[in-house]
């Protein structure tokens, strides 16, 4: 899979002069964890979260207060985003993405072509494709396949997300595209191609 099968676009984004209410509004409407920042080119140069709505926001009760009164918070977006954020391109593979937003402990990434922001991958667009009904996956992998090499030429089975299939012809290069094709389908976890001449033999 690459990032751009499973992005959310088009992108809703913050400008770095914007209110720091408004990202939050705009979080808490469309349920989003974070938000690219984008400059008057379209340029991304920040993500802002729910973390960095939050700090500072929130007023602890007057009357556990004492002494000065608490320092306003910041009131824009760019004082309160992490700038120069990771990036993926649109053509990266899914595992690599995944992977990065683990290690960083980011739950977002915006998706670019080029420079141009095209897109955004979450945790959750990764857990929702993940949980695709291994029937919904079986059907686009057949699909994928019959454009390839023919309507009776390969079996499909898939469970868990696995993808396992049977070609009629003892191709190695075929095999190979077949499993890069069957990879590319959202909610493969694995796939292996097999030819069915070795089966009947009892290879």
């Amino acid at each position: 899979m690459r990032a751009k099968d499973i992005m959310t676009s088009p992108v809703v984004t913050v400008a770095p002069g914007d209110p720091v209410k408004r990202a939050a509004r705009l979080l808490a409407e469309h349920g989003f964890t974070a938000l690219p920042v984008v400059d008057d080119a379209d340029r991304v140069v920040g993500v802002v979260t729910e973390a960095d709505v939050l700090a500072g926001r929130v007023p602890r009760d007057a009357r556990r207060r004492s002494g000065a009164a608490p320092d306003a918070p910041p009131a824009t977006v760019g004082e309160v985003m992490s700038d120069s954020p990771a990036c993926a391109q649109q053509g990266a593979d899914v595992a690599e993405l995944v992977a990065t937003l683990l290690e960083s402990h980011h739950r977002a990434m915006p998706v670019l072509a080029g420079t141009k922001l095209v897109g955004i991958v979450t945790r959750s667009d990764v857990v929702r494709v993940l949980s695709r009904e291994d029937a919904d996956i079986a059907r686009d992998v057949r699909r994928r396949l019959m454009i390839y090499g023919g309507p009776d030429r390969w079996t499909v089975e898939v469970h868990g997300g696995t993808v396992t299939i049977t070609d009629d012809y003892d191709d190695a290069t075929d095999r190979h595209v077949a499993e890069v094709l069957a990879e590319s389908v959202p909610g493969v976890v694995r796939a292996t191609v097999r030819y069915r001449g070795a089966d009947e033999r009892g290879d």
